[in-house]
């Protein structure tokens, strides 16, 4: 964070310095929430959680040399006390962001956030420093503390923003207002929570009603390719740029199509130049995400020719997204266990397939949360694609959701050992190590409360057999 003195964050978050020898004192580090963070200057948030309080670790934090904690009452060390932090927490951002003038980029969308998001990131880095949230730090927490880790030499921040329900993201652009908005899609993902893609469009398109106007420099990016996000372009004051395959976006894809190895590849279009991309990424669904971070980055002078070499460059920046890893046997694990929801789960399996031309293919999956009365219906769909794509085995781990997806395979046609339902993932792993074959292909994914991650970590312990080579 840029340096600024007690007093100054005091005065900021209209708190209450208590235990303050020097008030002029300078918080020169990072603004921390985890007590294992803290290093030298650093400004500690005491949150009350649900196993743990911030509060109770205040002495140890100050001894090893947090200037001071943003606390909601006194804990007998240097402090700023506030009624409520995260409240406190939000104003500090706000006031950084304003302070420093950053490029602010924004984006929402259901599917493909975080995938976008390190993509515009390691795309604009390539023209001035960049600062981006780390893996999904998206909520009214994770978010401000992402723009306090920026410094004088940032020049764009990049913040994904997630949400739960209507006003969510209207809160979020109020902390760090965004020049740019940028909206992916409008899927199914937390359906449950919202009641219906109306009124989860009503909620991302929130994004664009924040932004300045296009006199300001105002920018709302939006997918030509969905027809409920092109419509949020009647909610902005902003400027307009469309991005997708549609001959009427403004920065497009042509000529789409995958390599051997399941990568995708297109011709890309901007209002500047075109130029070709091959990516390192899976996944024909990356095409959509890489536009969008194209569209970004032309609307910040960067050609045509730049925006592709970065492109073709890039790679994950979040663990446990469609991680692919070979081991020694020739056996590529694809780890996309952080997170599940209908449109992913169906892009990763046609990623899966792309992948594994000429090969055996594993889709072990476990259950899509928050769907709400659509979950036996899309759990069902799930299982019935991974049939259509002839997938060659489906393993669904787990309870109810699982038990729906093999119901789904088994209806589709999938009637002999092409699908299995096992109760755990410790079940899933034996059943993997004991019929894997050479040069098959595995995708792990589920919602981030089964946990799959862990089978596709056990697949990957190789003991004696050698170092793991990672793609």
């Amino acid at each position: 964070m840029i340096a600024l003195s007690l007093a100054e964050i005091a005065t900021v978050v209209g708190g209450q310095m208590h235990d303050i020898p020097d008030p002029s004192a300078r918080v020169t580090g990072p603004v921390v929430r985890d007590s294992r963070e803290v290093e030298p200057g650093c400004l500690f948030v005491a949150f009350v959680g649900e196993r743990v309080d911030g509060h109770d670790f205040a002495p140890a934090v100050v001894q090893a040399g947090a200037a001071a904690v943003l606390a909601s009452r006194p804990v007998g060390v240097p402090a700023i006390v506030v009624d409520d932090v995260q409240a406190a927490l939000g104003a500090l951002a706000r006031h950084v962001v304003r302070r420093l003038g950053v490029t602010l980029v924004a984006l929402t969308g259901s599917a493909g956030k975080t995938s976008t998001k390190d993509l515009i990131a390691q795309v604009l880095q390539r023209k001035a420093p960049t600062v981006w949230t780390p893996g999904s730090f998206n909520n009214e927490i994770g978010l401000p503390l992402t723009a306090l880790s920026a410094t004088e030499e940032t020049r764009f921040l990049v913040l994904e923003m997630g949400a739960r329900g209507i006003g969510h993201i209207r809160y979020l652009t109020g902390l760090t207002p965004p020049r740019i908005g940028v909206v992916l899609n409008v899927g199914t993902a937390h359906i449950g929570e919202f009641g219906g893609r109306e009124q989860i469009a009503q909620a991302k398109g929130e994004l664009v009603e924040s932004l300045p106007s296009k006199d300001e420099g105002g920018v709302a990016v939006l997918n030509a390719d969905d027809p409920l996000v092109r419509a949020m372009a009647t909610r902005t004051p902003a400027k307009v740029l469309l991005f997708g395959e549609s001959d009427e976006a403004d920065v497009r894809a042509e000529n789409v199509r995958l390599t051997d190895s399941g990568q995708p590849a297109f011709s890309l279009h901007t209002p500047s130049g075109c130029s070709d991309v091959t990516m390192r990424l899976y996944g024909e669904h990356h095409v959509s995400n890489a536009l969008a971070a194209a569209a970004v980055a032309h609307e910040l002078g960067m050609s045509a020719e730049e925006i592709a070499t970065a492109l073709s460059e890039a790679g994950t920046l979040s663990r446990w997204r469609m991680e692919a890893t070979e081991r020694p046997d020739g056996v590529t694990v694809v780890n996309d266990a952080y997170n599940a929801n209908p449109e992913s789960m169906r892009a990763a399996l046609r990623a899966l397939v792309a992948m594994g031309k000429g090969r055996r293919t594993w889709a072990v999956l476990g259950k899509m949360a928050e769907l709400g009365d659509e979950a036996l219906a899309e759990h069902d769909a799930v299982g019935r694609l991974a049939v259509r794509l002839n997938v060659s085995k489906l393993v669904a781990v787990g309870g109810r959701e699982a038990s729906w997806l093999q119901l789904g395979a088994y209806n589709e046609g999938s009637w002999g050992e092409e699908s299995v339902h096992v109760s755990d993932a410790q079940a899933a792993v034996d059943l993997l190590r004991s019929e894997l074959r050479p040069g098959d292909v595995v995708l792990v994914k589920a919602s981030r409360s089964v946990g799959l991650e862990s089978v596709a970590q056990a697949l990957l312990e190789t003991g004696a057999e050698g170092e793991v080579a990672a793609r």
